[in-house]
């Protein structure tokens, strides 16, 4: 089946990160409007038995994700690089969409292997998209994490980026797999679809959807949920008709179209293994993307910005951390090898600068260590990471 060629230096100049619309043969296959049924998964051995014929046996680190380069002109031309792909190349292209905090970011890093988008208790920790690549063997699989869906009224009462009303509407434009992830340890959001993820399910409805039940270890029986949240029996309609009542009402809680339903837990690197081999199975004779060595689409200095944000949710309370702005001061290599940063915090009020120092610089200190440690398994190298907490004049 011919597949129009997509390079990254295509990505690049279509402002990184929105894949281009055009699908060519790809979007005719997909069109025929066949509702399959159903199959529940229940367990790694039994999924991995269903989709891939064979059990196969615990997690092993067989292709370790590569690191970010540290500067941002080499990871520049590095997204731009031909793709070092085989003759027998395959791509999949995948959207995960969900609530805000539904673990979407946590379910992207464990599947490329590496931290390298944030991750927070807090909502809106992802504030924009960006790209993360899973190349394996003969196979790249391309994944947009999204910021958590929300609806125009709270992006304008809580003036929030407009990023986070649009992106992940964008990122569906030319996605091959739509990935649904719902916190079922929320007794909230485990019965129903959150309404916007539902409404952009019924705006693209040729695009076909895995339901990923996160969080799936904090409940037992798992069979129970598996039968009564998410009832096969719903009325089905053509996926070519959406649903105008999709975002009202009680009528529609879940979504009839679902190709296949994973429970996991995305911090259980073996239950994400089961995820990953079916993404891989499904990838589809094409062009690669990216060079292998591409983990993400970010530059070095964003990957930082966004950890050290991270940091600040976690440990700062209520609106704080939405209230710091951050400063690159310094970013350079020793002579060791060492890569060496500085960074500003500034904040508006005294009372933030003293909750951020901590007594006795405990708290900066504690951010800055915990940061140079996940940057050190981005870059695979050594960081020094040095804030410096400042008052906004």
């Amino acid at each position: 089946m011919a597949v129009p060629c997509r390079t990254a230096a295509g990505w690049m100049r279509t402002a990184l990160g929105i894949w281009r619309s055009s699908r060519g043969s790809a979007a005719v296959a997909r069109g025929s409007c066949a509702v399959l049924p159903i199959r529940r998964c229940h367990g790694r051995d039994s999924a991995l038995d269903h989709f891939l014929g064979v059990a196969k046996p615990g997690y092993s680190p067989d292709h370790p994700a590569p690191a970010v380069a540290v500067h941002q002109d080499k990871q520049a031309l590095l997204l731009v690089h031909p793709p070092d792909m085989p003759e027998n190349s395959r791509i999949l292209r995948v959207v995960i969409l969900g609530a805000p905090n539904a673990g979407k970011s946590t379910l992207s890093n464990q599947l490329l292997g590496r931290k390298v988008f944030p991750v927070s208790k807090k909502v809106h920790t992802t504030r924009c998209q960006a790209l993360g690549v899973l190349t394996e063997e003969e196979t790249q699989v391309v994944i947009l994490d999204t910021p958590g869906l929300i609806n125009p009224n709270k992006q304008k009462r809580h003036n929030l980026e407009l990023s986070l009303l649009k992106d992940p509407w964008k990122s569906m434009e030319d996605a091959d797999l739509v990935l649904v992830l719902v916190d079922v340890s929320d007794k909230w959001t485990r019965g129903r679809l959150h309404p916007q993820v539902l409404e952009c399910l019924s705006q693209f409805p040729q695009v076909p959807s895995v339901l990923v039940m996160n969080k799936g270890d904090c409940l037992k029986p798992k069979s129970v949920l598996l039968d009564k949240a998410w009832p096969a029996s719903e009325s089905r309609r053509a996926p070519g008709k959406s649903d105008p009542r999709a975002s009202r009402g009680p009528q529609r809680l879940g979504w009839p179209h679902f190709q296949e339903i994973f429970m996991l837990s995305a911090l259980q690197q073996e239950d994400v293994e089961t995820l990953k081999q079916y993404l891989l199975a499904q990838a589809q004779p094409g062009p690669w993307e990216f060079h292998s060595e591409v983990l993400t689409s970010q530059t070095p200095q964003e990957i930082c910005a966004n950890i050290i944000r991270e940091k600040l949710l976690e440990h700062l309370p209520q609106e704080v951390p939405y209230s710091v702005h951050q400063e690159m001061i310094m970013w350079e290599e020793d002579p060791s090898g060492r890569l060496v940063i500085l960074q500003n915090l500034l904040v508006a009020k005294e009372s933030h600068l003293r909750m951020l120092i901590g007594q006795n610089g405990q708290v900066v200190s504690q951010l800055a260590q915990e940061a140079s440690e996940d940057l050190e398994n981005v870059f695979l190298r050594d960081v020094q990471l040095r804030l410096s907490v400042k008052l906004l004049r």
